[in-house]
């Protein structure tokens, strides 16, 4: 077994590891392609390199052929990660945190905009429009944009001289 902390398996550090090392490397290539590993090498640095390539699971003895390139080691190491589990509610609209996109339904759009107006503004604050903006900096490159949607979908008001702003009770 060649994990490490407890997955069993190949580990993905010893698997680049293995692959950083140009020697290692070359060794790997060669046995992938079944010609003789390192020829030129002193037996020292051609021990290391299968060594490293036995140790992360990338090859394998395989009695009359010796050295052979695993057929499962990239599928285990795939294994390891769980799939991603789908996104839900805003975190659908989101990419570390600021708007990917705008959902096209109202009622997603709606979602999204309250999450941000909830995550920006405290109820009862009055704001500049540059404070709204510096605050909304956090979740989207387009401001005026999202300030616009904020205001349209009802959820932040502009007082008539347009002087402040302050999000809808």
């Amino acid at each position: 077994m060649n994990g490490v902390s407890g997955l069993s398996g190949p580990h993905w550090r010893r698997v680049m590891a293995a692959l950083a090392s140009r020697e290692a490397r070359t060794a790997y290539a060669q046995i992938v392609l079944g010609e003789v590993v390192l020829p030129g090498a002193k037996e020292q640095r051609r021990s290391k390199a299968i060594g490293m390539l036995l140790e992360a699971g990338l090859v394998e003895w395989s009695g009359d052929k010796g050295l052979e390139a695993s057929d499962t080691v990239f599928r285990g190491l795939l294994s390891q990660h769980p799939k991603r589990q789908p996104k839900t509610g805003v975190d659908r609209f989101l990419r570390l945190g600021r708007i990917d996109r705008y959902p096209a339904s109202p009622a997603d759009r709606r979602e999204l905009l309250a999450w941000v107006v909830g995550q920006a503004i405290r109820s009862g604050e009055d704001l500049t429009e540059r404070q709204v903006n510096e605050r909304l900096l956090n979740y989207t490159d387009d401001v005026v944009l999202l300030r616009r949607y904020l205001v349209d979908f009802e959820l932040l008001e502009r007082t008539a001289s347009g002087s402040s702003y302050r999000r809808v009770v």
